[in-house]
């Protein structure tokens, strides 16, 4: 099974629409995932026409977002546990906070900072896919794949220009 990893959208305030690369980069996979900073429903929407959509709300996102959206959730996938969260707060790093806001979960996915990580904390999966429209101070645009399969959970970062 393989789950596309999006956060940090912000559509339309960095871009219109999503980039044709995640479009592209989406199409196929079981599952999307987003971690916050929607901003704008019709994202939803769109990757809806791709595949099942989970998401959380950010720190960026509009009331009705907001009202719509849980500030994190554990969504079940083939036996593994995945929680999602986007990461802002007042104390402790993004990496903390998601750290500290799940247990008993084999991976968590994150955004918030814009910043792309893909790396193992001890068993759990660590993964923020970065933004594909906003990389501040990351080299390239991205999003991630989260492939799940008997052999376990593997992330991987998709960077484009």
């Amino acid at each position: 099974m393989r789950i596309g990893i999006l956060s940090d959208t912000h559509i339309p305030t960095r871009a219109r629409e999503l980039p044709t690369e995640v479009i592209s980069g989406m199409t196929g996979v079981d599952l999307i995932i987003h971690a916050g900073d929607i901003v704008e429903q019709s994202v939803l929407s769109t990757l809806a026409a791709i595949a099942p959509v989970h998401a959380v709300h950010g720190n960026m996102d509009p009331p009705p977002l907001r009202r719509a959206l849980p500030r994190t959730r554990v969504v079940e996938v083939q036996g593994y546990r995945i929680g999602v969260i986007h990461g802002d707060g007042r104390y402790g790093s993004v990496l903390t906070r998601a750290l500290s806001a799940f247990e008993d979960v084999n991976c968590i996915v994150f955004g918030h900072s814009h910043r792309p990580v893909c790396t193992r904390y001890g068993d759990l999966l660590l993964l923020n896919p970065g933004s594909p429209t906003d990389r501040r101070l990351s080299p390239k645009h991205s999003y991630a794949i989260l492939t799940v399969s008997a052999a376990g959970l593997e992330g991987e970062i998709v960077y484009f220009d």
